[in-house]
């Protein structure tokens, strides 16, 4: 072969292999990227909860940031768009939990600021049905972890859980004994669509020592709810304090203003005291939510 052919040969194989690594190149840029694992609902709980102190800051919201958020919460929960709590500093956003399948919306408050007031998350795969409330996350201690389970349990239902630590700013931000909270007005806004709520807390041993489970409905008679659940839970082997029938040690919620709301409203409300052993047990854990779940607290 003669040398100008050869250097042809030679040039051409070099733009041959060119060609083949462009466009290995160009197929790679172009591939679609692999899809981010969503978070689970267990995740974005624990992981908001674990920046909670006491010493956080905290204000409650003011008479017209109130009103925003009502209006901004029921957009929220009817799918008319998240406008109105974004202007309070909500971030607001779809996702799926991989525990369950199930399609969820989460608006949580700003990070790192005054303005904490709280995580919400809807359950989209059925009408609201129940109201998971957590109002002292980070002092009475893995409430949200029940918490997570029973939403995870219940189609429709909507998980609160308090944006702040119940000591911070000299104890206002204890939503569970303060009106003036956004907590109190998403409680306001499904208790007026006839939501249950179940809300949970937490108590130590050494308070009422041969009990597990404090329960009460609040500010309301006892009615059926509770004594549903009461049974469940003893037929689990729980010990339970009846708040209807005996006293239980100041436990029994009587001054929490979503139970007043309830009572006011007619509605169903249940406070849920767990002792710190049963809250430390991953397997008394879901005794106590399959309890719940079987006695048929959700709307139908």
């Amino acid at each position: 072969m003669s040398r100008p052919r050869m250097l042809l040969s030679v040039a051409g194989l070099v733009l041959a292999l060119a060609l083949v690594l462009t466009l290995v190149l160009t197929l790679g840029d172009d591939a679609p990227p692999k899809p981010a694992t969503e978070a689970g609902v267990d995740s974005l709980v624990t992981a908001f909860v674990s920046k909670l102190s006491a010493d956080q800051e905290y204000r409650s919201p003011k008479s017209d940031e109130r009103r925003t958020a009502a209006a901004g919460f029921a957009a929220v929960l009817d799918r008319r768009g998240a406008a109105d709590l974004e202007k309070l500093g909500f971030s607001v956003r779809d996702g799926v939990d991989p525990a369950t399948g199930r399609p969820y919306t989460v608006a949580v408050n700003e990070p790192g600021t005054e303005r904490a007031w709280g995580m919400y998350v809807i359950d989209r795969s059925a009408p609201p049905s129940l109201a998971v409330e957590v109002p002292h996350p980070a002092f009475d201690l893995r409430t949200e972890l029940f918490g997570v389970d029973l939403f995870r349990r219940t189609p429709g239902a909507v998980l609160m859980v308090a944006g702040a630590h119940r000591k911070a700013d000299d104890s206002k931000a204890d939503v569970a004994h303060e009106e003036d909270s956004v907590f109190h007005v998403v409680a306001s806004a499904l208790a007026g669509r006839g939501l249950p709520q179940v809300q949970l807390h937490g108590f130590h041993d050494e308070n009422l020592p041969s009990t597990d489970i404090v329960l009460s409905s609040g500010a309301s008679v006892a009615g059926d709810a509770a004594r549903r659940t009461a049974t469940r839970l003893t037929a689990d082997g729980f010990a339970v304090c009846r708040a209807w029938e005996e006293r239980c040690g100041a436990l029994e919620g009587t001054k929490n203003v979503q139970g007043k709301l309830a009572a006011a409203d007619d509605t169903v409300f249940l406070h849920v005291e767990m002792s710190r052993t049963v809250r430390e047990s991953p397997e008394r854990r879901d005794g106590v939510v399959r309890a719940l779940t079987e006695a048929e607290l959700a709307k139908p």
